[in-house]
């Protein structure tokens, strides 16, 4: 007497052209507007910290200062900057903000259009396997 066994294995898998094209398309992207929305942000806080005039010698307020005025010396002088007292209003680094936001906008954009592929049909790959096992008592 024997005993028969029918196995069927159906397995589906699915590609999407160009999938990696467009995950590193917008992995790029979104560092730009890391980087770029920390530099803001540093800027943002440059200003916040002139207006309500924090000490200088202090490390953090230094290291701030330090940091944003590599990005900021190409502004210097653009503008008058109103003071009173310790507390300062520069001028000069809301142009900065708005010109580093129209960069980081102009790279992004240049990069999505250089890599991004648009999306494609999905293709899908059905594969069967049929095994069939004999046992004998």
């Amino acid at each position: 007497m024997s005993n028969q066994n029918r196995v069927s294995e159906v397995r589906t898998s699915q590609t999407e052209p160009e999938r990696e094209q467009r995950i590193f398309t917008f992995k790029a992207t979104q560092l730009v507007w890391l980087v770029f929305g920390i530099l803001e942000a540093m800027i943002a806080l440059r200003i916040g910290l002139k207006l309500i005039g924090a000490n200088p010698e202090s490390p953090i307020v230094a290291l701030i200062y330090g940091f944003t005025y590599l990005f900021l010396f190409p502004f210097e002088g653009m503008t008058a900057t109103p003071a009173a007292g310790n507390m300062v209003l520069e001028l000069s680094s809301f142009f900065a903000m708005a010109i580093y936001a129209l960069i980081a906008w102009a790279i992004e954009r240049t990069v999505y259009v250089i890599f991004y592929r648009p999306r494609g049909g999905v293709v899908a790959v059905t594969e069967t396997s049929t095994s069939e096992n004999h046992t004998n008592p």
